[in-house]
């Protein structure tokens, strides 16, 4: 019998400066408050972000380092990417933390930095800093999207190469080697996994349809093309956003422009099962990237304020 699905994490924003965690576990709706915020270190440019569910302490990303602090900004290790990158713009390290919180997955797009090395997925201790294995990636990414496994140890991995494509990897560890897997394509980008684990949603790379996969051989279970949401695929495109709304629905985000070049977009159910296009979806905000299904029937837009808002589909 398969685990049961892990509680939804603790989400970070990064918000005026500060590393805002928000619990999601319970029923609280509307906008959300912080459970705690943490403060960076003096003159760190944060990239990416993420705080344990004890809340003592945040890791983030900057161009050059991932860095561990306490809620009130001291520094517990900093582990930096060497030699410092003098490119600005471009690579954008991404960073994860374990759902046993014992590692921190970091995405380095070391050569888009200019480091003069392959990109590297590295898995540190959360505690210290120490690196417990790492990889090299065939790839020359600008940034990485990480997805934790719900109901296991395993990490994906979607590195984005620009107009090259979108290459996904999954991994996991033994001891300190990192079990590493490449699917078979550079033109689709990981979207979400479902709330059990068992599949998985990309969209093409060229925005021409959206797919359903099995977890974890990716095998497609179904391909929705533009046209079958009653779209000229001449003009409408699938935007690279969207998720499970809950274990029987999928939000799937179309966009296009008006005659007058005003941009559209519209959100759309489709049920996992059959793959039948559904209703159009109300999804509160009037940007395609500002949605994040939670899978158990409730989203995430953004406050004016930053802070994300919490929605419900009942």
């Amino acid at each position: 019998m398969p685990p049961s699905p892990r509680p939804l994490p603790t989400i970070t924003r990064f918000v005026k400066g500060r590393i805002c965690a928000y619990d999601l576990a319970g029923d609280v709706k509307g906008v959300l408050s912080p459970v705690t915020v943490c403060r960076p270190s003096p003159g760190d440019d944060v990239v990416d972000h993420a705080v344990a569910v004890g809340l003592r302490r945040a890791y983030y990303t900057t161009l050059d380092a991932i860095v561990c602090v306490t809620a009130d900004g001291t520094e517990v290790w900093r582990s930096r990417f060497e030699p410092p990158s003098d490119r600005r713009h471009g690579h954008r390290p991404g960073c994860v933390l374990s759902s046993d919180e014992l590692v921190v997955w970091v995405y380095r797009p070391d050569a888009m930095a200019g480091r003069d090395r392959h990109d590297q997925w590295v898995a540190l201790d959360a505690g210290t800093g120490a690196v417990v294995a790492q990889a090299d990636l065939p790839t020359v990414g600008h940034g990485g999207q990480h997805l934790l496994h719900p109901a296991g140890d395993e990490v994906l991995l979607d590195v984005g190469e620009g107009q090259d494509g979108s290459v996904v990897f999954r991994a996991s560890l033994t001891g300190s080697r990192m079990d590493l897997i490449a699917y078979p394509w550079d033109d689709r980008c990981l979207i979400a996994l479902s709330p059990d684990g068992h599949e998985f949603m990309t969209v093409h790379h060229d925005q021409a349809d959206v797919a359903l996969h099995t977890y974890p051989d990716g095998e497609v279970r179904f391909t929705l093309s533009v046209d079958t949401f009653g779209h000229d695929p001449d003009e409408v495109y699938v935007e690279w956003s969207g998720g499970y709304l809950n274990p029987d629905t999928v939000l799937v985000t179309l966009g296009g422009e008006t005659e007058d070049e005003q941009e559209w977009f519209r959100h759309y159910r489709v049920d996992v099962r059959s793959g039948r296009v559904g209703t159009e979806f109300d999804a509160r905000t009037d940007n395609p990237y500002d949605v994040r299904p939670l899978g158990d029937g409730t989203w995430l837009t953004t406050d004016a304020s930053g802070h994300p808002v919490r929605w419900t589909d009942s």
